[in-house]
């Protein structure tokens, strides 16, 4: 550390008041929690050096045990009307399944996050890089300080204290610490979300990024991530398979059943061998789809008392129903 930088941390240690700031804290409700206490989360010890002597909470459940199942959710200020419906909708998923989702109380991307965690009757945790009893930004006073009744407002810095940009940066690295995955759903290039997703990264925790739009400039981040060693998420579910314990896997992913999926193998292959218009005789079924005539024969009857096709002299045809079932609801025109 140089002269000057220790100098400045001397003269900012000569105006540190800690009895004042803890009677300040005990009159808004607060308390310091430091490492090795029953509350602290062990996971920020991971940050090293970088580890804060201690936070500032307020809000009555446990820092340690909230954080012990917990999710990052963060992006961009000013976020797209998409980026706030993926960040609500993201953050009411992972409440629901009985995930905290923490971020850092801003416009935009956070307070969506806050809100859709909140809205679900979840659980939500804000870190913020000022004094915790100073609500920031001013025009999300109500929601942190709805959070803090319900939830958890958390903070490096004192009670009093002002938010400056290099705050920012450092509240970004306890928010990757404190959980067991970052999720950034809007971000550009110079983004701090990105802060926040890389130091998940160089602490060995799961980085997560919600696609955009190609165009997108606010989005432009996030891509460059899922270009590396981020994983795309689409919803909570996938979240939760990267995060959650073993076995915690998300549903099948599928279109929709159409009556020809719950056919034979074979004997829809020989309903792919019909043409589109007009009628085909056995011998042309059978060599489109592979088999002998006597099979296909046999499986032109099944299909027939299944009302997928007809006969008309020596030829085969499909019924309007089959038209539709093949091709999802529309037929050929």
């Amino acid at each position: 550390m140089s002269e000057k930088r220790w100098a400045g941390l001397c003269a900012r240690a000569g105006l540190a008041e800690p009895r004042r700031d803890l009677a300040v804290a005990r009159a808004a409700g607060v308390r310091f929690v430091a490492p090795g206490a029953a509350e602290w989360p062990r996971q920020l010890d991971d940050l090293g050096d970088a580890r804060p002597l201690g936070l500032w909470v307020r809000g009555r459940p446990s820092l340690r045990m909230w954080a012990l199942r917990s999710v990052a959710v963060v992006g961009a200020r000013a976020c797209t009307e998409y980026g706030a419906h993926m960040a609500a909708t993201l953050a009411a998923g992972l409440a629901e399944r009985g995930w905290v989702v923490v971020s850092g109380g801003a416009y935009g991307v956070d307070g969506a996050a806050h809100r859709g965690a909140l809205g679900a009757g979840g659980a939500t945790a804000a870190v913020l890089a000022c004094g915790v009893d100073r609500p920031y930004p001013p025009g999300h006073t109500g929601l942190i300080t709805r959070i803090a009744e319900q939830g958890l407002v958390v903070g490096e810095l004192p009670p009093g204290d002002h938010p400056t940009p290099s705050r920012f940066i450092l509240r970004n690295r306890v928010i990757a610490a404190l959980t067991r995955g970052t999720v950034v759903v809007e971000a550009a290039y110079r983004s701090g979300s990105l802060v926040t997703a890389r130091a998940a990264q160089r602490l060995g925790r799961h980085t997560m990024g919600v696609p955009g739009p190609a165009t997108s400039a606010l989005s432009a981040g996030v891509h460059e991530l899922l270009r590396g060693d981020a994983v795309l998420v689409g919803d909570a579910a996938e979240v939760v398979e990267l995060v959650g314990d073993m076995g915690e896997l998300p549903p099948d992913r599928r279109g929709p059943v159409l009556p020809t999926d719950l056919l034979e193998p074979r004997t829809r292959q020989v309903l792919a061998g019909l043409p589109a218009r007009g009628a085909a005789g056995a011998d042309e079924v059978a060599r489109r789809a592979q088999t002998t005539q006597d099979d296909a024969i046999a499986r032109l009857y099944e299909l027939r008392a299944l009302g997928y096709v007809e006969r008309h002299g020596d030829g085969w045809k499909l019924t309007r129903q089959a038209m539709i079932s093949v091709r999802g609801g529309r037929s050929p025109c």
